[in-house]
């Protein structure tokens, strides 16, 4: 049985559905990988909902989801460093996380820490690789610069708060006040309530702002910025076209890392970053789950769990 979650078309929460589907064969650089967990994320909702079709034209149906961990099955011929049994995870770098049996590129996959469980595993490698990734997109960051982070109590947020901090930054965050004390004990500086709080009169002078959030939040932080510093959005791919004259403005999208998925996971086994799971679900409340991304839940991240 290869249960998997698709779209057959875009829409609201009735396109969603499990299908039945073959078992993929690895290719030969490939590996297959039974599925234990999987990380939820917006982008699931906004490919089911068709927001993203100029992006990421899609041929349906489409399995939907974009990180998992999981049981090596078997490996292609080709592929070293992997052998049945081995505890992975991984972003697949496209979608189709959502699914009993993936097929998978060796090259994407780390080992999961021994002491790791999957359910933990599977909340890292898209936000923890995308709060690494995206914080030096614009350049190096540096000690005492100050980084606004907005959408930071979500599973990107709280790792990029946490590694902007330990490279010597100030780190200012946008939050809800329910996630402030959360917030706060990641590290962050200065917490401003998105809700009670106009951002853009309580900062200045700010080099890096990571946007999370899109629209409005991220038209009004042209005016936080220092001179020569940029915005960097995962939420919105127009943004270069939105981008004021004279100032910077750029679009960020995660590349799979196995040596850095590697030695981040082992820094949370450690303890030494902290990663949090606002809830794990089992697989039949997956649909839901995904509705409810767009509206945000607890501080941190949503995983599926494959077994439930």
């Amino acid at each position: 049985m290869n249960r998997a979650v698709r779209i057959h078309g875009y829409g609201g929460a009735g396109v969603v559905r499990v299908d039945q589907v073959d078992v993929p064969a690895p290719g030969a650089s490939e590996v297959l990988v039974r599925v234990h967990a999987a990380g939820v994320n917006a982008l699931d909702w906004k490919v089911r909902q068709g927001y993203l079709q100029a992006a990421f034209p899609l041929a349906l149906p489409a399995t939907l989801g974009i990180e998992l961990a999981g049981e090596v099955m078997a490996v292609g011929v080709s592929v070293t460093g992997f052998a049945p049994g081995d505890r992975v995870m991984a972003p697949l770098g496209r979608l189709g996380a959502y699914a009993d049996v993936v097929a998978i590129a060796a090259d994407k996959l780390a080992l999961v820490p021994p002491a790791m469980d999957y359910t933990q595993a599977a909340a890292l490698p898209v936000a923890s690789l995308t709060a690494w990734q995206s914080l030096r997109a614009a350049g190096p960051l540096r000690p005492g610069q100050q980084v606004l982070i907005h959408g930071a109590a979500g599973g990107v947020g709280g790792f990029a708060l946490q590694f902007a901090k330990a490279a010597g930054a100030v780190v200012v965050a946008t939050a809800s006040s329910s996630s402030r004390a959360h917030v706060l004990a990641l590290g962050a500086d200065r917490v401003i309530d998105r809700h009670a709080e106009r951002f853009e009169e309580q900062v200045r002078d700010v080099d890096l702002v990571l946007d999370l959030v899109g629209g409005d939040t991220l038209d009004r932080s042209w005016q936080v910025l220092a001179e020569g510093g940029a915005i960097v959005s995962t939420a919105a791919p127009d943004i270069v076209a939105r981008t004021p004259a004279g100032r910077r403005g750029l679009w960020f999208m995660m590349v799979a890392d196995q040596r850095q998925l590697t030695e981040i996971a082992a820094s949370v086994a450690a303890g030494s970053v902290r990663s949090t799971i606002a809830r794990v679900v089992a697989f039949d409340a997956l649909a839901q789950a995904i509705e409810e991304s767009h509206s945000g839940h607890g501080p941190g991240k949503v995983v599926v769990d494959f077994t439930r």
